[in-house]
């Protein structure tokens, strides 16, 4: 089957560009919403997946919406057909994946499988999977990139791997390109105030800096962590929603910044920024010290991502933060 089989076709310039019909699950939420907004403005046609009868949201009142039902393999059938290229973005948290193993696998790895087989079976001719840098280990720690074994027990990065493991043994036993992305900490505005994003660090010092005017860290802030902003994502996935790569021989791809930060860079970065976008330096307010967790440097890298065919070039992370800080104080103030 050709890879545009369901898409149209539209002659621009003299050259022929194409759209696609592309599901999004999770597509309310955080990451999913961000890439249908980006996908969107390309000129594709968005079908947003949740698990309720939702309108079209008002950041994008053109979009489709279907109802999941994650444990109907027949009507995963039915809302992948017709469909080029569906993107999984949803998923349980770290939180609740904790809080309930059984749950956080049925849902991550089973739900995940079930929904690649619809896809598969209905001729979907590409496949994303939204996974996590953390199925490497916790803390990361080191030098960490594909090759690195992912060894993390957590409820939430094992049931990620069982997820992983349905898209990439599906794409090798089927035309379906199967192609998984483990993000590091993501960063940047939601589509809507009240998305479950809080709670990652830079979106929270931010939403703190507005309401508090202060940034409290529940640590002396010296472990390291690798960040990237939202916008770096939805540009990397669309070079290869929109094949404008040549596809290395692998399904996984690690997704991260340029450089990791210790939390207290961030916090400092996020301080002088709040000072020059909006006129005020929150206090930063240390927690207690980890001394075990000082010398835990981290790099976390892409061995394809860098290669010269691809040579992605990182947003600067400080418009992200800028943007964000703004989108806080609307929100919020």
């Amino acid at each position: 089957m050709s890879y545009w089989s369901h898409s149209s076709q539209k002659e621009h310039l003299g050259q022929f560009s194409f759209t696609m019909r592309i599901l999004i699950t999770g597509g309310f939420g955080f990451v999913g919403g961000r890439l249908a907004d980006y996908l969107a403005k390309t000129g594709n046609t968005i079908i947003l997946g949740t698990r309720h009868s939702n309108s079209p949201p008002d950041w994008l009142p053109q979009a489709e919406i279907v109802k999941i039902a994650w444990d109907d393999e027949f009507k995963l059938e039915r809302i992948c057909n017709n469909v080029d290229l569906v993107i999984h973005a949803a998923g349980m948290n770290s939180k609740d994946c904790a809080n309930n193993p059984e749950k956080a696998l049925a849902f991550n790895g089973m739900a995940t499988e079930r929904l690649v087989f619809a896809a598969s079976r209905v001729g979907v001719n590409k496949f994303i999977y939204i996974s996590t840098a953390h199925v490497y280990s916790n803390p990361l720690m080191g030098n960490i990139s594909e090759d690195t074994p992912a060894q993390n027990p957590h409820p939430y990065a094992s049931s990620h791997l069982a997820g992983e493991y349905a898209v990439t043994n599906e794409s090798h036993l089927s035309p379906m390109r199967g192609i998984v992305f483990r993000l590091s900490n993501t960063f940047g505005s939601p589509m809507d105030k009240n998305v479950n994003c809080w709670k990652l660090l830079i979106n929270d010092l931010c939403r703190q800096a507005i309401q508090t005017r202060k940034l409290t860290l529940l640590t002396d802030g010296l472990q390291q962590r690798n960040f990237i902003c939202l916008t770096d994502v939805c540009k990397i996935i669309e070079r290869f929603v929109t094949n404008d790569v040549e596809f290395p021989q692998t399904n996984i791809f690690n997704i991260g910044g340029a450089l990791s930060q210790s939390v207290l860079q961030i916090a400092q970065l996020i301080q002088q920024r709040c000072n020059q976008v909006l006129g005020f330096q929150p206090e930063i307010c240390l927690g207690k010290s980890q001394e075990h967790k000082k010398s835990l440097n981290l790099i976390y890298r892409s061995n394809y991502l860098t290669s010269p065919n691809i040579n992605f070039q990182h947003e600067n992370n400080i418009s992200e933060i800028d943007k964000l800080l703004i989108f806080c104080k609307n929100s919020f103030t």
